[in-house]
Protein backbone atom coordinates (compact mmCIF):
# COMPACT_ATOMS: atom_id res chain seq x y z
CA UNK A 1 0.00 0.00 0.00
CA UNK A 2 0.94 3.29 -1.05
CA UNK A 3 -0.35 6.56 1.58
CA UNK A 4 0.30 9.94 0.13
CA UNK A 5 0.09 13.14 1.96
CA UNK A 6 -2.00 15.71 0.43
CA UNK A 7 -1.78 18.49 2.25
CA UNK A 8 -2.35 19.22 6.28
CA UNK A 9 -6.17 17.59 5.43
CA UNK A 10 -6.10 14.92 3.14
CA UNK A 11 -4.44 11.62 2.25
CA UNK A 12 -4.50 8.73 -1.15
CA UNK A 13 -4.43 5.37 -0.35
CA UNK A 14 -3.29 3.05 -3.43
CA UNK A 15 -3.04 -0.97 -3.49
CA UNK A 16 0.89 -1.37 -4.26
CA UNK A 17 2.85 -4.51 -4.00
CA UNK A 18 5.22 -4.54 -1.29
CA UNK A 19 5.78 -2.51 1.92
CA UNK A 20 3.22 0.11 2.89
CA UNK A 21 5.08 3.57 2.12
CA UNK A 22 4.14 6.73 2.86
CA UNK A 23 4.99 9.56 0.24
CA UNK A 24 4.58 13.73 0.82
CA UNK A 25 5.21 16.16 -1.64
CA UNK A 26 8.13 17.94 -0.10
CA UNK A 27 10.38 16.76 2.56
CA UNK A 28 8.79 19.70 4.91
CA UNK A 29 5.51 17.56 5.00
CA UNK A 30 5.27 15.75 8.35
CA UNK A 31 3.21 12.77 8.78
CA UNK A 32 1.01 14.40 11.32
CA UNK A 33 -1.15 12.11 14.08
CA UNK A 34 -3.89 13.44 11.89
CA UNK A 35 -2.41 11.58 8.76
CA UNK A 36 -2.22 8.73 10.75
CA UNK A 37 -5.85 8.54 12.01
CA UNK A 38 -6.90 9.41 8.19
CA UNK A 39 -4.68 5.98 7.02
CA UNK A 40 -6.19 3.75 9.83
CA UNK A 41 -9.67 4.80 7.95
CA UNK A 42 -8.18 4.35 4.69
CA UNK A 43 -6.51 1.33 5.16
CA UNK A 44 -9.82 -0.82 6.75
CA UNK A 45 -12.08 0.60 4.37
CA UNK A 46 -9.23 -0.70 1.69
CA UNK A 47 -9.01 -4.29 3.43
CA UNK A 48 -12.80 -4.62 3.64
CA UNK A 49 -13.61 -3.41 -0.20
CA UNK A 50 -10.33 -5.22 -1.46
CA UNK A 51 -12.12 -8.87 0.37
CA UNK A 52 -15.39 -7.62 -0.74
CA UNK A 53 -13.92 -7.59 -4.39
CA UNK A 54 -12.35 -10.74 -4.03
CA UNK A 55 -15.41 -12.65 -2.95
CA UNK A 56 -17.04 -11.20 -5.95
CA UNK A 57 -14.29 -11.64 -8.11
CA UNK A 58 -14.04 -7.95 -9.13
CA UNK A 59 -10.47 -6.59 -9.70
CA UNK A 60 -9.36 -3.73 -7.58
CA UNK A 61 -6.20 -2.80 -9.42
CA UNK A 62 -7.70 0.71 -10.10
CA UNK A 63 -9.03 0.98 -6.66
CA UNK A 64 -7.41 3.95 -4.89
CA UNK A 65 -9.05 6.35 -1.70
CA UNK A 66 -8.55 9.45 -0.44
CA UNK A 67 -9.54 10.63 3.11
CA UNK A 68 -10.32 14.25 3.85
CA UNK A 69 -11.07 16.00 7.04
CA UNK A 70 -12.09 19.25 8.19
CA UNK A 71 -11.17 20.44 11.65
CA UNK A 72 -14.07 22.22 14.33
CA UNK A 73 -13.38 24.55 17.74
CA UNK A 74 -14.27 24.26 20.98
CA UNK A 75 -12.33 21.87 21.48
CA UNK A 76 -9.98 21.44 18.71
CA UNK A 77 -10.78 18.60 17.17
CA UNK A 78 -11.64 16.83 13.71
CA UNK A 79 -15.23 17.28 13.01
CA UNK A 80 -15.44 15.19 9.69
CA UNK A 81 -14.23 12.67 7.55
CA UNK A 82 -14.69 12.41 3.80
CA UNK A 83 -14.20 8.96 2.59
CA UNK A 84 -13.76 8.88 -1.21
CA UNK A 85 -13.80 6.26 -3.09
CA UNK A 86 -12.27 6.03 -6.78
CA UNK A 87 -12.66 2.88 -8.66
CA UNK A 88 -13.01 3.21 -12.70
CA UNK A 89 -13.01 -0.44 -13.51
CA UNK A 90 -16.32 -1.05 -11.20
CA UNK A 91 -19.23 -1.98 -12.87
CA UNK A 92 -22.55 0.31 -12.53
CA UNK A 93 -24.39 -1.95 -11.10
CA UNK A 94 -22.36 -2.68 -8.10
CA UNK A 95 -21.66 0.77 -7.09
CA UNK A 96 -24.20 1.39 -4.68
CA UNK A 97 -22.89 -1.74 -2.62
CA UNK A 98 -19.51 0.32 -2.14
CA UNK A 99 -21.02 2.55 0.06
CA UNK A 100 -22.70 0.29 2.11
CA UNK A 101 -19.62 -2.52 2.46
CA UNK A 102 -17.33 0.61 3.00
CA UNK A 103 -19.17 1.60 6.23
CA UNK A 104 -18.45 -1.98 7.41
CA UNK A 105 -15.11 -0.77 8.31
CA UNK A 106 -14.35 -1.55 11.92
CA UNK A 107 -12.27 1.65 12.23
CA UNK A 108 -15.38 3.39 10.43
CA UNK A 109 -17.95 2.13 13.22
CA UNK A 110 -15.64 3.07 15.89
CA UNK A 111 -15.44 6.88 14.91
CA UNK A 112 -18.98 6.77 14.68
CA UNK A 113 -19.66 5.24 17.88
CA UNK A 114 -17.12 7.09 19.31
CA UNK A 115 -15.31 4.95 22.67
CA UNK A 116 -14.58 6.12 25.55
CA UNK A 117 -10.99 7.39 26.58
CA UNK A 118 -9.35 7.03 29.80
CA UNK A 119 -6.07 8.52 29.82
CA UNK A 120 -4.70 7.26 33.07
CA UNK A 121 -1.01 7.07 35.09
CA UNK A 122 0.95 3.91 35.58
CA UNK A 123 1.61 3.73 39.46
CA UNK A 124 5.14 4.32 40.40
Amino acid sequence: MKITLRGEDAITLEPTPGSLTIEASSADEVYSPFHMVASGLASCTMSVLQTWASHASLSTDDLSLEVQWRFAEDPHRVSDYDVIVTWPSLPQNRRSAVTRVAELCTVHATLTHAPRIAVKQASP
